[in-house]
């Protein structure tokens, strides 16, 4: 049975972690795999946006308990590349082209929620639980550190990381980890209309050159972030999509992208 199911509807890529009878949990063969199917989805001119979700009753609990008691036994070198495997996989996810959206049916836990924190936009059935227990083992939550920082501020980062502690869904909400909650009975209907009303709307181009200019806004001082961000304005008024939106602006008709 494929660790990750991966498929194409109305320009909308679906990837959907296929672990259940283990909760989803990570391990470096289902890192592989989701960091594939990223990236064919990244590099796939007919995908515009790309939803990461789960079979089972779990999101995922983090790494697998296998996988971590192997870990005991390697190198210094083993687990830095192993956990180079899972930065890629991080940072596919969070460079991608495509908008990314979580759809969240379950707990997300440890590295399983680091995966959901790492796309752009969160649904959430209500019953979820979230959060970061490395803590709780005598672990750390190194990658998604580096990430939930930029993503919440230092303070609730902080709380989040250094307490272990579990939210529910509403908390994750006025966080500002996630975006939407959604009863489970009309989740996958609501991501698939907001997915495809991205596809439909948005300029594949643009979608590209924003989160370019979101990244290099968090990353740089101000004064060279605009400078790169005059860069990519004057980039972005080249591309056919600018052309093409600007004339039908002009001309008052509908454009379909």
């Amino acid at each position: 049975m494929a660790l990750v199911d991966y498929s194409i509807q109305n320009r909308v890529a679906y990837i959907t972690l296929n672990r259940p009878e283990k909760r989803n949990a990570l391990n470096p063969d289902l890192v592989s795999e989701l960091t594939k199917a990223f990236r064919q989805a990244s590099a796939d001119q007919f995908v515009k946006v790309i939803v990461l979700r789960a079979s089972g009753e779990v999101f995922s609990a983090g790494a697998d308990l296998a996988y971590l008691q192997q870990l005991q036994d390697n190198s210094y070198e083993e687990n830095v590349t192993d956990s180079s495997a899972l930065k890629d996989l991080f940072y596919s996810i969070y460079t991608s082209p495509k908008v990314v959206i979580a759809q969240i049916e379950g707990h997300a836990i440890a590295g399983g929620c680091g995966l959901a924190s790492v796309c752009d936009i969160i649904y959430s059935i209500p019953e979820a639980k979230y959060g970061y227990t490395e803590v709780k083992i005598g672990f750390i939550p190194a990658l998604v550190a580096c990430f939930l920082v930029r993503k919440l501020g230092e303070a609730r980062t902080k709380e989040l990381l250094l307490t272990g502690d579990l939210i529910n869904a509403e908390t994750a909400v006025n966080y500002g980890l996630i975006n939407f909650i959604c009863d489970k009975e009309i989740i996958q209907q609501k991501v698939r209309e907001h997915a495809e009303r991205i596809a439909a709307e948005t300029s594949s181009e643009s979608i590209t050159l924003t989160k370019q200019l979101l990244n290099i806004a968090q990353n740089l001082p101000l004064e060279e972030s605009l400078s790169e961000a005059v860069k990519l304005n004057a980039a972005a008024r080249a591309t056919e999509d600018c052309k093409r939106g600007i004339a039908a602006f002009l001309n008052k008709e509908k454009i379909t992208w």
